[in-house]
């Protein structure tokens, strides 16, 4: 199958891009440049021009494009994040209608379902509130024209990527080693997490299994709270783990990203991907860390 990727360059995308090559499939890349390589065509998603040509022959197009939502979320950073990911997904969707594409996975977020609490949530749970919450759902409307022509369409409802050299996990993994790293606030929020061999197996497992649509949670099937989780990176990296960050201090570090993305508790199942046959490699937590570290 011939698949064009948006967001090939990150974490996540190259990644994808050598496991869908490996399983024998052709890929094209869109970049926001002069092209440089043969498979490679270019996009400008706020004008929504598109190479001629790009979709010639194309059966699935994955869109992975989305800014960090890390660090304060200034007015302008704020932007960022909604227009990194709505604008292109819209140019996405209308291309993949236009073109009569089979198959659209749509990059998306477990913070749809907003704080969950104690309570366990699958792709059936209603959504959440909150400026994340609210971004995602407007991301997933946007391709709705996609999937009103008939396109299969997947929103990809990603949790916490675990990986030594990006994101939440080569953050603390210094502080860790140092022994200032611990729980924030009480620790008894969850963490709905995957690994990146996971994520990008379940990638290429949705791309081809048409029978699967809709919301997936991309998560592990068991999720853990935050004192799990600061004490496994602990024995991962054999240090102590003994401090508590209380919340105030979160909040003053982070600002209003704070409960949204430190102290929110999602406690997300996996739950499409279960039922379609998808087997996990990494399903436990300490497991999992140990590995990656």
């Amino acid at each position: 199958m011939l698949i064009l990727i948006a967001g090939s360059t990150g974490l996540i995308g190259s990644a994808v891009v050598s496991e869908l090559r490996g399983a024998g499939h052709e890929v094209r890349r869109l970049v926001r440049r002069e092209p440089v390589a043969d498979d490679e065509r270019e996009w400008d998603p706020p004008s929504g021009k598109i190479a001629d040509g790009a979709f010639e022959g194309v059966g699935a197009v994955v869109n992975l494009c989305g800014a960090s939502v890390q660090g304060r979320w200034t007015p302008a950073h704020k932007r960022r994040i909604r227009d990194s990911r709505i604008a292109p997904a819209g140019v996405l969707a209308a291309a993949v209608a236009e073109h009569g594409v089979p198959t659209l996975l749509n990059a998306s977020s477990l913070s749809f379902y907003g704080d969950t609490g104690t309570d366990v949530v699958d792709e059936d749970s209603g959504e959440g509130r909150g400026f994340l919450a609210e971004m995602v759902i407007d991301w997933e409307a946007a391709t709705a024209v996609a999937r009103d022509s008939g396109t299969r369409v997947v929103l990809l409802r990603t949790g916490l990527v675990l990986s030594p050299d990006a994101g939440l996990l080569s953050q603390l993994k210094p502080m860790i080693r140092l022994g200032l790293g611990g729980r924030l606030g009480d620790g008894e929020q969850y963490v709905a997490w995957i690994s990146v061999p996971d994520e990008v197996a379940a990638i290429r497992f949705l791309v081809e299994n048409p029978e699967v649509s809709g919301p997936v949670n991309l998560c592990a099937p068991e999720p853990v709270t935050n004192d799990e989780f600061t004490r496994a990176l602990g024995r991962a990296l054999n240090r102590p783990v003994l401090l508590s960050v209380p919340k105030s201090v979160v909040r003053f570090a982070l600002g209003e990203a704070a409960d949204e993305l430190a102290l929110i508790s999602l406690r997300v199942v996996p739950t499409v991907l279960r039922d379609a046959g998808f087997e996990f490699r990494h399903a436990d937590f300490a497991a999992a860390v140990a590995e990656v570290l």
